[in-house]
């Protein structure tokens, strides 16, 4: 070979020549013939390139699109007419099969870790058929993408993250805040769940990590209220974390230095609320979730004033406890205002079903709340909160400080106040101890006895410990699900004092019928409609909710009564009122049937 071949050769395989016009590099005539249109595999690392994507959603693109993508359910003329031939199996598979084989799947995790994030791929997947899944199977899937499994993802979500879910906005979009709304895809948002991960369920600061919780609840509000998945956005603000584990992983997804707090944290929560308004109108609803309490209380009330906000904390868990007790009365007998109530945790959750509890009573009565209050007694870290605690008291423990000696313990306040319901919001378990347990059902003939904290590990009792202990005549009700105990022969199916019950249908009934305020008078009526919605046959069980099995009809009756108050209180735009709000609730409901493509 000539020095002059030899010397072409050893240019073309640089890629500094062509031949014949085929450029080597670039892949013409090497590789297949496809030539490199955009630069990408002949660009070097450091060189920019153009990340094209494709906007008809056919061929592999749609195969990519969660929202459109049927997977093997794409019919024969389907195939033909969005290039799908040869992408696909030929098998067609119907929308029950897939989910029959979804199921079998599922159930072969041992880990509920793992069932998370089987369930989870499938929704970035196949949005309509994670929805179906969830919807046909509430009972068994909800645990598994909420309480208690999502606590543990969140503990570990550094690990198992993927692709983001929902918005991150930090301290370093301070100033742009509006521009990262604007970088979400989606335009037309009706519902934003938002956290900081300080306070996450009772796992304490999450940090960054805290985005599964929005994600989770959202994708409720889809499959229980029926509010269509592209108008939910979940977002996370990091501000950091004081979590001095997470600072020191090296998968940690947050900012790496401690919380920013004061003026510089108001500063970027006063931006966000501001551009959410600004970007989606003011008929956009804004869920606080997992604040800690010092700020959740804070940021409630500085913008239930100018803003649609809800914090399911402080609202919701109040809602679907005082639902809880106004069904509970069937069995117990009596009025809401014949019982005594003992509260173990004063935060968000305990003064605020407390509030609620009062406000209720007042309803009833039309004794001012002053007075209904006197009826409700709490316990924090430092026991029984009264008058004389007053000066040292967070103000919003200061209107539970009622007269009365001090009392340290539990034990000893359950003692001194002879409560008829006892209710745990502490967030730390097993503090419902035998003795405690023993000394309601010696007081009461069926002591009520709520154990909320979430997850399960944090429950103040178990139910298997409610029921044995008061000897079979506790009325139990969790936070977190637990399975049915058999107790001298006798099966008992504890309630689960869930806030899914409420918010997904509380803000669709705000959806609805365009309210642009959330009020009180709202929340009592969404506890009453659910209420209502217990049967004789769940009393008979001992249970004081109705099963999950029929949670979109409890929602459109929840939805339906809270838009019904949005119209009463004059904070409803959506005009002229339907005439039935049930019905109109239902048509409202994402469906994730699938749709047939043209």
């Amino acid at each position: 070979m000539s020095s002059s071949n030899s010397s072409t050769l050893k240019e073309m395989r640089n890629g500094s020549v062509s031949e014949n016009g085929l450029d080597y590099k670039s892949g013409y005539g090497y590789g297949g013939g496809v030539k490199d249109q955009y630069g990408e595999d002949s660009a070097t690392e450091d060189q920019l390139i153009t990340p094209w994507s494709f906007s008809v959603a056919s061929g592999s693109t749609l195969l990519r699109d969660p929202r459109y993508n049927k997977g093997l359910a794409f019919t024969e003329k389907e195939r033909d007419a969005h290039y799908l031939r040869g992408l696909l199996p030929p098998a067609i598979f119907t929308q029950e099969l897939q989910e029959k084989r979804l199921m079998h799947n599922l159930r072969q995790y041992e880990v509920p870790l793992h069932r998370y994030m089987a369930m989870m791929d499938l929704q970035e997947r196949n949005e309509r058929l994670f929805y179906k899944l969830l919807i046909d199977n509430v009972e068994e899937l909800l645990p598994v993408v909420y309480t208690p499994t999502v606590g543990e993802a969140c503990q570990k979500y550094g690990s198992i993250f993927r692709r983001p879910q929902g918005l991150y906005i930090s301290l370093k979009e301070k100033g742009k805040i509006l521009e990262v709304l604007k970088n979400w895809p989606e335009k037309t948002i009706q519902v934003i769940v938002v956290t900081d991960g300080e306070r996450i369920l009772g796992l304490g600061d999450l940090g960054c990590q805290g985005m599964g919780i929005p994600v989770g609840k959202l994708s409720l509000y889809t499959a229980l209220g029926g509010v269509r998945p592209s108008s939910c956005l979940p977002i996370t603000i990091d501000v950091g974390t004081n979590n001095e584990k997470l600072l020191n992983n090296e998968f940690y997804i947050g900012l790496r230095h401690k919380r920013a707090t004061g003026k510089e944290y108001e500063e970027l929560l006063e931006e966000f609320m501001h551009a959410a308004k600004q970007n989606y109108g003011e008929k956009v609803l804004i869920q606080f979730e997992d604040f800690a309490n010092h700020n959740a209380f804070d940021l409630l009330a500085k913008y239930s004033k100018s803003h649609l906000v809800f914090n399911d904390d402080i609202q919701g868990t109040a809602s679907v406890v005082l639902a809880g007790l106004l069904a509970s009365l069937k069995l117990v007998g009596g009025t809401l205002a014949d019982h005594k109530f003992l509260f173990l945790g004063a935060g968000e959750a305990g003064t605020g079903i407390a509030e609620l509890i009062a406000l209720e009573i007042s309803k009833q009565t039309k004794a001012p709340l002053e007075e209904t209050r006197k009826k409700i007694w709490l316990v924090d870290s430092k026991g029984l909160i009264v008058s004389s605690r007053m000066e040292s008291l967070q103000q919003f423990k200061k209107p539970w400080a009622h007269e009365h000696e001090p009392v340290k313990g539990l034990l000893d306040a359950v003692k001194a106040i002879k409560p008829t319901v006892l209710i745990g919001s502490s967030g730390v378990g097993k503090t419902f101890t035998k003795e405690v347990v023993e000394a309601m059902a010696s007081l009461n003939e069926k002591p009520l006895i709520l154990a909320l904290s979430n997850p399960t590990s944090q429950s103040e009792c178990t139910a298997e410990e409610a029921y044995t202990w008061s000897k079979g005549r506790a009325i139990f009700a969790s936070g977190s699900p637990f399975d049915p105990v058999e107790y001298e022969g006798k099966v008992f199916v504890p309630g689960q004092a869930n806030n899914a019950y409420i918010f997904p249908g509380f803000g669709l009934g705000l959806i609805i019928s365009g309210a642009i305020r959330v009020r009180d008078e709202m929340l009592l009526a969404a506890s009453e409609a659910l209420a209502a919605q217990v049967t004789q046959e769940n009393f008979d069980k001992g249970l004081i909710y109705p099963p999950f099995t029929n949670i979109r009809k409890i929602s459109a009756h929840i939805a339906a009564d809270v838009a019904a108050k949005a119209y009463e209180l004059g904070l409803a735009s959506h005009l002229p009122r339907p005439k039935d709000l049930v019905k109109y609730a239902e048509s409202c409901m994402y469906s994730p049937v699938y749709r047939s493509y043209r």
